[in-house]
């Protein structure tokens, strides 16, 4: 897992924990909801967007 504060848009992410455990892809968008909690949105090689929290990714 990672410290929010390094992740940013174009960075290429592996997720580790969470419903989107296994998937990578890059980091398209960062943001930090009202309570906090940071969650990007991640672009699958094949286009495919999700979004997941900061905490539960890796940098690539």
């Amino acid at each position: 897992m990672t410290d929010e504060g390094q992740v940013g848009s174009g960075d290429r992410c592996e997720v580790v924990s969470g419903t989107h455990r296994g998937k990578a892809g890059v980091v398209e968008d960062v943001n930090t909801s009202r309570t906090g909690a940071v969650t990007i949105t991640v672009v699958r090689p094949d286009g495919l967007r999700f979004k997941t929290l900061a905490k539960n990714v890796r940098i690539l």
